[in-house]
């Protein structure tokens, strides 16, 4: 019944793809979900009063899961000029040099995906943040699930932000991704835990 093309690469030993891709996944999931709550809703004489602001945070969900999805495969084509840069030879001081040159510009690449995934993720959470208070309250826990998702995505992303940078010999600009990583999934991580609560308290 379903489609396990996904999962079954990211089982395999092939390198991509890997944390990054299941990342962007699990983002898309949770706007799948958030979504869900708004398709609950929307026709309800109940949440008529929101009907319409509800149908506007379907559109945004419906871009940002085709976004997270598209990042999935763009993750996966990042990677490959950097796993071709540790492939180069580096015998000389010329392909050394050569080596190291491609390695750091191949970085940038495998460090601005993963940035885009923990921005878009954000930007779920607002959604689902949003649906949970004022979506259908049956669909509730749904939230809660794409709450979860989300932190885990985000932080899933960081990771792959924090081990480029650790090798970019540029400091100044490995501390900027550090440094937005950092906020991105802090910032994420305690509205996701707060979503997470309020879903949990309001129904148990």
């Amino acid at each position: 019944m379903y489609d396990t093309s996904f999962i079954d690469e990211l089982a395999s030993a092939a390198p991509a793809p890997g944390g990054g891709g299941a990342s962007a996944y699990a983002g898309a999931l949770a706007a799948a979900l958030a979504s869900m709550v708004g398709n609950l809703t929307v026709g309800k004489k109940t949440y008529a009063d929101v009907e319409d602001e509800v149908r506007a945070s379907l559109d945004r969900l419906d871009a940002l899961r085709a976004h997270l999805i598209a990042l999935v495969d763009e993750d996966a084509r990042a990677f490959e000029p950097l796993a071709a840069a540790y492939r180069l030879p580096k015998a000389t001081s010329e392909e050394q040099a050569a080596k190291n040159a491609a390695l750091q510009q191949a970085l940038v690449g495998a460090s601005d995906v993963p940035l885009a995934i923990m921005r878009a993720v954000a930007d779920v959470v607002d959604e689902a943040d949003y649906l949970a208070h004022h979506g259908s309250k049956m669909a509730r826990s749904d939230a809660g699930v794409a709450a979860a998702f989300a932190r885990a995505a985000s932080d899933g992303a960081s990771l792959n932000i924090f081990i480029n940078a650790a090798s970019m010999d540029d400091a100044a600009r490995a501390a900027r991704y550090r440094g937005e990583a950092e906020s991105l999934a802090a910032r994420t991580r305690e509205r996701c835990d707060e979503l997470f609560d309020f879903v949990k308290t309001s129904v148990s």
